[in-house]
C-alpha cells in the first residue's frame, strides 16, 4: 500500500468519524457528553485539515475550478427542475 492510498483512506475515515461526532453532538441531551463529543469533532476537523494540506502538497488531492458559465448552466437547470 502506498502513501497516497493510505492518506486517501485516512481522509475517508476522518470524514466518517466527523459524521458520527456531529450527530452525537446534536443528539446528546447531557452537556458533559456533548462537550466531549464536540471536542472530538474539533480534533477530527483539525486532523482532516492537516491531512488535506499534506495531500495537496504532494498533488494527491486536487481541486478543479469550475468556470462561471458551467455554474450558471447548472443553476438554470436546477431552477427549471431538470
Amino acid at each position: 500500500m502506498n502513501d497516497k492510498l493510505l492518506m486517501e483512506n485516512y481522509l475517508l475515515v476522518l470524514k466518517s468519524t466527523m459524521e458520527v461526532y456531529v450527530h452525537g453532538t446534536l443528539e446528546s441531551s447531557n452537556s458533559n457528553v456533548r462537550d466531549v463529543l464536540k471536542n472530538g469533532l474539533d480534533e477530527t476537523v483539525c486532523h482532516q485539515a492537516r491531512t488535506y494540506d499534506e495531500m495537496t502538497k504532494y498533488g494527491w488531492y486536487t481541486i478543479n475550478n469550475i468556470k462561471g458559465n458551467i455554474i450558471k448552466q447548472t443553476l438554470s437547470k436546477v431552477k427549471q427542475g431538470n
